[in-house]
């Protein structure tokens, strides 16, 4: 029955629409006290992680074996 399926479609849009909507304006909300810093990203201090630049040389395995 295309007619059901359209209207059931349509229903779903609409749900999907407003449960958009909810999550952007909570996801604003939480983002506004941290200014400076992109959401979804942690620095490396945040995260505890120390980092060192070191250097380094690829040694490549011979194909041929």
């Amino acid at each position: 029955d295309f007619a059901a399926i359209d209207t059931a479609q349509t229903e779903l849009q609409a749900a999907w629409n407003v449960a958009s909507e909810d999550m952007y304006k909570a996801s604003q909300e939480a983002g506004a006290g941290q200014e400076g810093q992109p959401q979804g990203e942690a620095s490396a201090q945040d995260a505890g992680d120390h980092v060192t630049d070191v250097d380094f040389e690829e040694v490549k395995e011979d194909e041929k074996k």
